[in-house]
């Protein structure tokens, strides 16, 4: 009896045993190749549109830097030193002396000392417009040298402002730098013509004056001439005393 005891209980015991004891499912893990394809062609594909962002973005950035850089100013002018040469020339003709570069100037020397001799001008007068026109015409020619001397200083300037202005536009670091440099140029090439046209101008002056003289001087000898050869009192001889008593 006591043995059919002991059976039971080892049975009942072992049956709680196995009831307590926890349930192991198995699993197992599947593969599915073309869903592993996808996800990687997917991922590829965001990998690669950021990247085309990250160059975008370079591009970009790098677009800002040169637009910076065409719209920096040249650090260098040389406005100062071309309009210091403008007015020397200016004032050089301005100085112009007797008769300046003016119309109605002009026009009242060639009414006056430069028109033609008068029947009823004297001796005395026709002699003081001969001299008039002289000195006019020695004052024009030293205004002249004195244009053509103070354009050959200006040679020195523009030679150091075109240099200078050269090296800005071989290092310019944009298109305005470039640009402004060219019209620097182009600005000291105007004020080189200017002086070519100062000196010119000056030239023609001296020259027409003396020409001018030369008509002058002609037709105040027709004059002299004609009075020397009118019909009037004769020569009067008179007596001369050659020693003091």
């Amino acid at each position: 009896m006591r043995t059919y005891r002991r059976l039971v209980l080892a049975s009942v015991a072992a049956l709680g045993v196995t009831l307590a004891a926890p349930r192991v499912v198995a699993q197992i893990v599947v593969f599915d190749p073309n869903n592993y394809s996808q996800n990687v062609l997917t991922a590829a594909r965001e990998l690669q549109q950021i990247n085309n962002q990250i160059v975008s973005l370079q591009n970009q950035a790098q677009s800002l830097v040169n637009q910076a850089r065409n719209l920096a100013s040249l650090p260098y002018s040389s406005l100062q030193q071309v309009q210091q040469s403008i007015t020397r020339t200016q004032q050089l003709l301005n100085q112009a002396q007797r008769i300046a570069y003016d119309v109605q100037q002009v026009d009242r020397a060639f009414s006056t000392t430069y028109a033609p001799a008068s029947p009823s001008q004297s001796s005395q007068a026709l002699i003081t417009g001969a001299q008039e026109r002289w000195q006019s015409s020695v004052a024009a020619l030293q205004d002249s040298l004195r244009v053509q001397a103070g354009v050959v200083g200006n040679l020195d300037t523009y030679r150091t402002q075109s240099a200078a202005l050269v090296s800005s536009s071989q290092s310019a670091s944009g298109a305005l730098q470039a640009m402004q440099a060219g019209n620097q140029l182009l600005s000291l090439q105007a004020q080189q013509l200017a002086d070519l046209t100062a000196v010119a101008a000056s030239q023609n002056r001296a020259q027409s004056l003396e020409g001018a003289q030369r008509a002058a001087a002609q037709d105040q000898g027709r004059e002299q001439l004609r009075r020397f050869l009118a019909p009037g009192q004769g020569y009067q001889p008179t007596a001369v005393r050659m020693f003091h008593q």
